[in-house]
């Protein structure tokens, strides 16, 4: 009979412990907000976590081990575009220098990299002679990544951030939007782990609104 009573107790500890590790619902307007005028997204049938950064960004630089870890965990139907935010001129460069190692192949390899050479190096990239010094340290082509980083293509896509932040009614960097219709960000959510959880809900829910939407399709 003990034993019984034992093993009783141990299901229900363990059937709490479950419970407890579920994260909690999502808070729409405390978590998370709709997006005023929804807008179509660039990653066609995948759902699209459009992230807005800015370089010199503290905040952003914090953020960014903790979101390459997530991004491991990203579902399959789901793709994450960044883009650098500009609210100001001296965004610019920063966006500049994104959109150039874009159209290069070389986020990848060095993105962290330009994180960490404004934040712990101290280094002026918005410069353009320290840019190019450092990016020729990075084993990269300087003729090349400047004649890029001066088209006009790179501006133009640059000007995209600001653009875009502007449609979205954005204040602020980092923030994050789920299928063009849900803003998020650490000052909403409160914390990273926070942050993570809401992007996994709202990417789920996402994925329903579009299953709901092709079924009303047909």
């Amino acid at each position: 009979m003990l034993a019984r009573a034992w093993a009783v107790l141990a299901a229900a500890f363990l059937a709490l412990s479950v419970y407890a590790a579920e994260p909690e619902e999502a808070f729409e307007g405390h978590d998370y907000t709709r997006v005023n005028a929804p807008r179509p997204v660039a990653t066609g049938d995948k759902i699209e976590v459009l992230e807005f950064f800015w370089y010199r960004c503290p905040h952003c630089y914090q953020l960014e081990p903790g979101l390459q870890g997530w991004l491991k965990t990203l579902p399959k139907d789901a793709q994450i575009r960044r883009m650098p935010a500009v609210f100001r001129e001296d965004w610019l460069p920063g966006a500049k220098l994104y959109h150039t190692l874009a159209q290069m192949g070389l986020v990848d390899r060095l993105h962290a990299k330009v994180f960490h050479a404004y934040h712990a190096e101290k280094l002026n990239l918005n410069d353009p002679a320290v840019l190019g010094t450092w990016i020729a340290g990075q084993a990269v082509d300087r003729k090349k990544f400047e004649s890029i980083y001066n088209s006009f293509t790179t501006q133009s896509l640059a000007n995209q951030g600001g653009q875009l932040a502007f449609a979205y009614d954005l204040r602020g960097v980092p923030a994050f939007i789920v299928d063009g219709k849900y803003h998020t960000s650490v000052s909403m959510t409160r914390s990273e782990k926070r942050l993570f959880e809401v992007l996994d809900q709202l990417i789920a829910k996402a994925r329903a609104e579009r299953g709901n939407s092709k079924k009303a399709a047909k």
